[in-house]
């Protein structure tokens, strides 16, 4: 039941901007400069304990690759009307990708977290590059990534 609250929220928080309860939040994937093809990249939220809520970005076009993206795979089934409409291109080596959505409030200081999946073409893939509380304290600081990810920050 929480988890369908939480997806309803997320849903009008994306579909209604002008909410009150809606904050406008910017995400910044910085890669680093690695030799290969662009990164698939999955952002998605997850609660406290690390089990999946929903996605805010996919970046890479071809849902065959997708399954790469481990934990957010598992987490999301790769139910595709859930990503709908949130995906765009893969990204290249040493670019930055940034995305503005507006999320709900009450996600922010309650244990929430913005995790980041990476994956590229005949390398390693990296579950959980990039693990960010969703917190007011951690806007603006940047949190290293552990594979493909340089560098991940977001403001509000």
């Amino acid at each position: 039941m929480k988890k369908k609250l939480f997806i309803a929220g997320l849903t009008a928080a994306l579909a209604f901007p002008a909410v009150a309860l809606a904050k406008e939040v910017t995400l910044t994937t910085e890669l680093t400069n690695y030799r290969g093809d662009g990164a698939y990249i999955a952002i998605y939220l997850t609660d406290s304990d690390g089990a999946y809520q929903g996605t805010l970005w996919v970046a890479g076009g071809k849902s065959k690759y997708y399954k790469h993206l481990r934990d957010w795979a598992r987490g999301s089934g790769l139910n595709s009307a859930e990503y709908d409409g949130l995906t765009g291109a893969s990204v290249s080596s040493g670019r930055t990708l940034n995305i503005t959505l507006d999320l709900d409030e009450a996600l922010i200081d309650n244990g929430y977290q913005i995790r980041v999946d990476t994956a590229v073409e005949d390398m390693r893939d990296n579950r959980a590059d990039i693990i960010a509380p969703l917190t007011t304290d951690g806007v603006g600081q940047p949190v290293s990534g552990r594979g493909y990810v340089q560098s991940f920050t977001y403001n509000f």
